[in-house]
Formats: structure tokens, sequence, C-alpha cells
């Protein structure tokens, strides 16, 4: 996995926090060994923060397969500014995982309550149609 310095920069701090997004992130600091961290220039006028303005240049760079990506405000600008990377958000993996068998779909329903709490993703209407269609 390829991965920004400045995704990286912005882990560790969020690490920092006592809540579910600093464990989170520190479980990621942790294993940051095992990623491939690149430094990239940011686009100035990108009108995104350091983190997705990287990782959009990066998957542009190295011509990446798929861009995992959770900035649902800005889903449509990081779509538009891919070249030929698939873009990927949380709710799509699950439903990828439901369909190969790999996840039961009350699971991936937890998941992504679970996911949608600690995120402030509850009035997201992307999440709320991600999870009507596990619903289905």
């Amino acid at each position: 996995m390829v991965v920004p310095t400045a995704v990286i920069t912005e882990l560790q701090e969020i690490a920092s926090y006592d809540d579910a997004h600093g464990q989170g992130a520190a479980l990621v600091c942790d294993r940051t060994a095992e990623l491939t961290v690149h430094s990239m220039t940011l686009d100035s006028e990108f009108p995104l923060d350091d983190g997705e303005n990287a990782t959009v240049t990066l998957a542009n760079e190295i011509d990446g397969a798929l861009l995992l990506c959770d900035e649902f405000n800005s889903l449509g600008l990081i779509h538009a500014s891919l070249a030929d990377t698939r873009l990927v958000t949380t709710p799509t993996l699950l439903s990828v995982l439901v369909r190969r068998g790999e996840l039961s779909p009350d699971k991936a329903r937890s998941l992504l309550t679970e996911v949608s709490k600690d995120r402030s993703w509850g009035a997201n209407s992307y999440v709320q149609k991600a999870r009507s269609l596990l619903d289905e």
C-alpha cells in the first residue's frame, strides 16, 4: 500500500487524541513500516486539505488502481481529479466484501453503523444510500 507523507502526518496528529479516531490512527501509525510512504509536492490550487491533495496527486503519479477515501463532502471533486484511479469508499468496500461472501450483510451493517457513529456520518446521504443497499 502506498501512502503520501501528508497522510501519515495527519494520522500522527490524530493519534494523539484519546478517542476512537485516535485509536484507529495509532493502529495505522504502528504499521507504517508495512507501507510505502511517498513525499509529494502539493498542488496549491487544490481546494482540499493536504492529505486529500497529496493522495490524489500520488494516485495520479503512480497510476494507482484504487484510492480509498472517505471525504464524502468532496467525493465529486476527488473523483473528477483522478485520472485512471478508481475511487473506493468504506461503504463500497463493505458492499464488495458482502458480495464476495467475505462478510455477512449483518456484520457489514454493524461495521458501517459503528464507523458512521465514530466519524459522524449518520446524516450523510451517501452513507445512508450505502446502508439502504446493504439492507436489500
